[in-house]
């Protein structure tokens, strides 16, 4: 086929799906930009008055006709059909390129400026695609900035769009199921997660890396809810999914999970070689942001081993903090690793240290992160317990509960009940013992903790 008939083609299926208002507008700007007349630029192709009902948008020319007119008007026909030109979208795919790589070296302001770019030069085009890559990095950068409540509200838009993508909506549901189960809202976090699961098995989009990060992010919320044995279910089958892809970062997600939901359930034994397998993985890829949190979460297990590997775990969380401060990171990610070293401190009997660490996770969380905070003020109480100071340890224990019941995480709750019923005890203060006791019965598989730990991110 001759190169212009093939253009001409191309140009007619686009000239079918073109709104005809939007292509009046850019014809009635492209001529008024040129300083021409109505009756200059129809000549001898078609009568004033069609031109003029083209202009307003109440007739489409024909694919012949409006290659005439971007001809005499100096323009192209793609510019005309809101198609981008050739190095327009080159400089868009850079700007999105050097602001994910900006993403990736944990400089989010300098990456907000390349999309604030990008995003502007797409308003005019049809680009969907580039687009809805460009609002997820925007996403991401929006919650690298602490700006949580933003983040959730571009990934509730990219999702609920009907144009976006199903690999884009996988990832966005992937990032605000993760969102909402680190802030606490777990009912809003498997709502989402269910829903865009629900999309991707009715796209066929189920046998993807991305499908099964979602599975296990979903499972983590499920699990952190109390739904146990239905989270550990969902985690095996991403396994078996996550392995017969062949996949090192799907498999890796599934084996982080897993190696969590064992460390949560009592088994630290079995939770190490799950997590060391994952961390194997993913040194294999270029996934800087996950290798450095899950290099956190083998230390934080390994502070739960009997005894505790202090000294492989504070290597592994020191590691961990160093590569947070290159890579990608939120105030999630930060926080989990100075919980990790404050817990490491407290361990080696370092309380000021310990004590010093926690205020930093509650800087850093600054009242975003209820689960981290729960977890910052259980371990300051345990540091006064330590001294003997039972008021103090059980007033922190305390603040521990009462952050973690107002967000309904009521399975964490329990388990924070449980570790004050023993302080309490321990002191002889047996009715309120008993009372908490009664609380932590609510839940089942308490286990006297070290750690909590964390869930593979997306």
């Amino acid at each position: 086929m001759p190169h212009n008939v093939g253009m001409e083609a191309r140009h007619a299926e686009l000239l079918g799906r073109t709104d005809r208002e939007a292509l009046g507008r850019r014809l009635r700007s492209a001529r008024q930009a040129r300083g021409f007349t109505q009756g200059q630029v129809a000549d001898d192709l078609m009568s004033v008055a069609y031109l003029s009902r083209i202009e307003s948008g109440h007739r489409r020319p024909t694919a012949p006709a409006l290659e005439t007119l971007a001809e005499r008007l100096g323009v192209s026909v793609d510019s005309l059909l809101g198609e981008p030109e050739r190095h327009v979208v080159d400089e868009i795919r850079l700007a999105l390129d050097y602001a994910e790589l900006s993403l990736e070296s944990g400089q989010p302001e300098d990456a907000e400026k390349h999309l604030q770019q990008a995003l502007d030069t797409m308003s005019t085009s049809r680009m969907t695609g580039l687009r809805d890559r460009a609002r997820l990095l925007h996403a991401r950068a929006l919650e690298a900035t602490n700006r949580e409540d933003d983040a959730v509200i571009e990934l509730e838009a990219l999702i609920d769009d009907r144009s976006t993508d199903g690999l884009t909506r996988i990832k966005a549901g992937i990032a605000l199921c993760r969102i909402y189960r680190e802030t606490g809202d777990l009912g809003r976090a498997i709502e989402c997660g269910e829903r865009v699961l629900s999309n991707v098995e009715e796209a066929g989009l189920d046998c993807c890396d991305e499908a099964v990060q979602l599975a296990v992010t979903l499972a983590a919320a499920h699990f952190e809810r109390g739904d146990t044995a239905h989270a550990v279910r969902m985690c095996r089958k991403a396994i078996t999914s996550a392995e017969s892809l062949g996949s090192a970062r799907a498999r890796a997600s599934a084996y982080w999970n897993a190696s969590a939901m064992q460390a949560r359930r009592g088994d630290v034994a079995a939770a190490v070689p799950l997590a060391e397998r994952a961390l194997a993985l993913l040194g294999e890829g270029q996934d800087a942001r996950n290798l450095a949190l899950l290099r956190g979460e083998v230390g934080r297990l390994q502070l739960e081993l009997d005894p505790p590997a202090i000294d492989d775990a504070r290597h592994n969380l020191e590691q961990a903090a160093a590569e947070m401060e290159w890579s990608p990171s939120t105030s999630s990610d930060r926080a989990q690793v100075l919980l990790g070293l404050a817990r490491a401190a407290f361990l080696s009997g370092d309380v000021p240290t310990s004590r010093d660490l926690v205020a930093q996770v509650h800087a850093v969380a600054n009242g975003h992160l209820p689960l981290a905070e729960a977890e910052a003020w259980a371990l300051l109480g345990s540091t006064y317990a330590s001294d003997g100071d039972s008021v103090e340890a059980s007033t922190y224990f305390q603040r521990a509960v009462l952050t973690l019941s107002a967000i309904g995480a009521d399975r964490a709750a329990a388990q924070l009940w449980f570790d004050l019923a023993a302080l309490l005890d321990g002191v002889g203060l047996t009715e309120a013992a008993s009372d908490a006791y009664r609380r932590a019965a609510a839940s089942t598989g308490l286990r006297a903790r070290v750690g909590s730990p964390t869930f593979a991110r997306s």
